[in-house]
């Protein structure tokens, strides 16, 4: 008897599971390139979409300062405390090591006491103007998954602009704008992340969210990425594939979130006050403790890996790509030209695999054993990618797919593939009537049924 029931019990959970494989909380994060399947021809390899997990890549970052001799301590000086103009006691000295305020100190690890930060030199040369460029460098393409976060020991600066680049520093392009009165600084109207949408989300802005002077508990400065994320993901991401489905049909999104190199542009010191206080300049200045960038390396969801070789970041390439971001084909697979990997359909993507040349193996590659990205391999049509089809690149949630180019959706939901249901971005979410209520429950309805059928519900 009891046999007999733990054998409903294991099919019950089979059955429920198989349903679950839809549901965004069962997402996968595309950590595997390939695994090994059995077909009727025997093992084959399943290839996938794959990317490097996410990690702090202010470890592998090199920083600049301009001007190059900007940082306090030679020859050395007494600055004063923000706060109170008379407290000049303070003393910077780059050749007494418990004085001196080097940049490496913007990136060890807080927690100690006292902090440790870099400074720069005071305010002395006003009214001239005290500006400082901090440049982060990697020499790898990196993509965003987290806020870019600085924490200032000094008072947060009264004008800063955050700059990315995606050419190894040959061009910049802003990020995001920061002052105190942004209309005087900029001549732009102020703004917040909170003020933007999914149309607008590459909109840069100006904010004065985060420069109000030198109040002790205000020294954090954020460049929201999982704001900008939650217009797509939702308020607590839950729905990544939305975003991913974003990411990988529209590249201009992709590209805000990459970068290769970061500068800070410090333009004006807090001064918490409207008029800078020539009797005592000793007391403007830069300092920061602390700068946090997560990401991943860029590796074209062809790679889970991503090493540290010579000072330089590198894919671990799989997919027989190759490159510092598997950005082309191995020698002898170049069969059909490169291409990127996809994020869809979910939760596998799409490997986009380089494949043999026909030179290199004498016969044509067999396309059918590369199971089940059979579609990204196909010749008549190298350069083409479906957003859908009737066999791989299902629409979801009954959606109809049109001419592969488009998944006309049911009206309740939207999405590339109809995954995402519209109530979602009603501000009441998606009540018991909406449709996601029905979704939700069916696995529970299926569940009690089960055990009902099997003799297990007591109640």
């Amino acid at each position: 008897m009891y046999w007999s029931r733990f054998l409903s019990l294991h099919a019950l959970w089979v059955t429920v599971s198989s349903m679950m494989q839809h549901y965004p909380s069962v997402w996968g994060h595309y950590d595997v390139c390939k695994t090994q399947i059995y077909t009727e021809e025997g093992k084959v390899w399943d290839y996938m979409a794959c990317q490097p997990e996410a990690r702090d890549m202010i470890k592998y970052v090199k920083v600049t300062l301009d001007p190059p001799d900007i940082t306090c301590g030679d020859p050395p000086e007494t600055f004063c405390a923000m706060g109170n103009p008379y407290m000049c006691n303070n003393e910077c000295d780059a050749s007494t090591q418990e004085l001196a305020h080097p940049p490496e100190l913007m990136f060890d690890l807080e927690g100690r006491h006292p902090s440790t930060f870099w400074q720069s030199t005071t305010w002395k040369d006003y009214p001239k103007p005290l500006h400082v460029n901090i440049t982060l460098s990697w020499n790898k393409t990196i993509e965003l998954t987290d806020n870019i976060v600085i924490t200032f020991e000094s008072g947060r600066p009264d004008q800063m602009i955050l700059e990315k680049s995606l050419d190894y520093g040959r061009t910049w392009q802003p990020y995001q704008y920061y002052a105190t009165d942004c209309l005087d600084a900029f001549h732009m109207d102020p703004k917040s992340v909170r003020d933007l949408s999914q149309h607008t989300v590459l909109e840069i802005i100006c904010t004065e969210e985060y420069s109000t002077g030198y109040m002790t508990n205000s020294k954090i400065i954020h460049f929201e990425i999982k704001d900008r994320f939650a217009f797509f993901a939702g308020p607590r991401l839950h729905n990544m594939a939305s975003l991913y489905g974003q990411l990988d049909t529209t590249k201009k999104l992709r590209d805000f979130f990459t970068i290769t190199d970061l500068r800070i542009r410090l333009l004006r010191p807090a001064t918490g006050e409207i008029y800078v206080d020539e009797q005592h300049l000793a007391r403007y200045f830069y300092a920061i403790s602390d700068i946090r960038v997560y990401g991943r390396c860029k590796c074209n969801l062809h790679a889970t890996g991503c090493k540290e070789e010579n000072k330089r970041l590198l894919c671990e390439c799989e997919h027989n790509t190759t490159g510092p971001d598997c950005g082309k084909c191995k020698k002898n697979y170049q069969g059909r030209p490169w291409s990127p990997g996809s994020y869809l359909p979910i939760p596998k993507g799409t490997a986009n695999i380089c494949i043999p040349s026909i030179s290199s193996i004498g016969n044509p590659p067999k396309f059918d054993r590369i199971w089940p990205n059979i579609s990204s391999l196909e010749v008549s049509k190298p350069n083409q990618a479906n957003v859908c089809d009737n066999e791989l690149l299902h629409c979801q949630n009954g959606g109809t797919c049109i001419n592969n180019v488009r998944c006309q959706c049911p009206p309740a939901y939207t999405g590339i593939l109809c995954e995402k249901l519209k109530c979602e971005r009603d501000p009441g979410g998606c009540g018991q009537n909406s449709g996601q209520g029905s979704m939700a429950h069916r696995p529970l309805i299926l569940l009690t049924a089960l055990l009902a059928a099997a003799g297990l519900c007591t109640w």
